[in-house]
């Protein structure tokens, strides 16, 4: 099977299993629990780089980036060191987007955040119902499997959620694509664009990109609007 086969198959695979028996909430932690572990071995810079051990500590900005920013050690860092037993989870359930950060940003600043909740919804919700050359197609498990691992990487779950979907649909390449993308921007390049979902039209990989970068804004305001929440209370 073709690359876009071999997807299609498997979220028809996932819908036929998902109407045949859902996993307990014990076993969708686990899989949580899993893929937020490999989430943090997940390293950006090329396929070839998956798994390896490798620090970003040591890592310098190019001079390309740097001299456009005061200081160059600023960057993404991982919420947590790989090898810790107990890795931070935020329980999406407890602190979400739709029933605490939404009015809070609304009374810290008046209307943003209904412009906000509509930027995250239309770009969760869009899509030509297309995958490459076949039509009709509903790209709803696809597209939450692609924002739920960010969040999955910041170490955000959701509890009503299978993680075994993230691990099904997308492949370790895009996930190391993902993970670039969205941590290391600067280090995305047009080879690593190509090398995934090589059928796919280019708007449908920019619909990815909009995605990712949503996502990471979302989770990136629900840890700052828990904190502020917390201060206030």
């Amino acid at each position: 099977l073709s690359e876009l086969e071999a997807l299609m198959e498997r979220m028809k695979r996932l819908q036929e299993d998902k109407d045949d028996e859902e996993a307990s909430q014990e076993e969708m932690a686990t899989r949580f629990e899993k893929e937020k572990k490999e989430s943090l071995l997940v390293i950006s810079g090329g396929i070839s780089a998956f798994l390896v051990p490798f620090s970003f500590d040591d890592e310098i900005v190019s001079t390309d980036v740097s001299r456009y920013i005061e200081d160059p050690g600023f960057g993404y860092k991982d919420f947590a060191r790989r090898g810790e037993d107990h890795l931070p989870t935020f329980r999406a359930q407890d602190y979400t987007w739709e029933n605490h950060g939404f009015s809070l940003v609304n009374r810290l600043y008046s209307d943003i955040g209904h412009l906000l909740d509509e930027k995250f919804r239309m770009v969760y919700n869009l899509t030509y119902n297309t995958m490459a050359t076949h039509e009709d197609v509903d790209t709803t498990t696809l597209r939450r499997a692609l924002f739920n691992y960010v969040h999955c990487m910041y170490g955000i779950r959701y509890d009503d959620y299978d993680y075994g979907e993230v691990n099904q649909l997308l492949e370790r390449s895009l996930k190391v694509y993902i993970k670039t993308v969205t941590c290391y921007p600067e280090r995305t390049t047009k080879r690593m664009y190509d090398s995934y979902w090589r059928q796919f039209k280019h708007s449908e990989k920019v619909h990815v990109n909009l995605l990712l970068m949503e996502a990471r804004m979302q989770a990136e305001l629900l840890y700052a609007l828990r904190a502020i929440t917390r201060h206030l209370t």
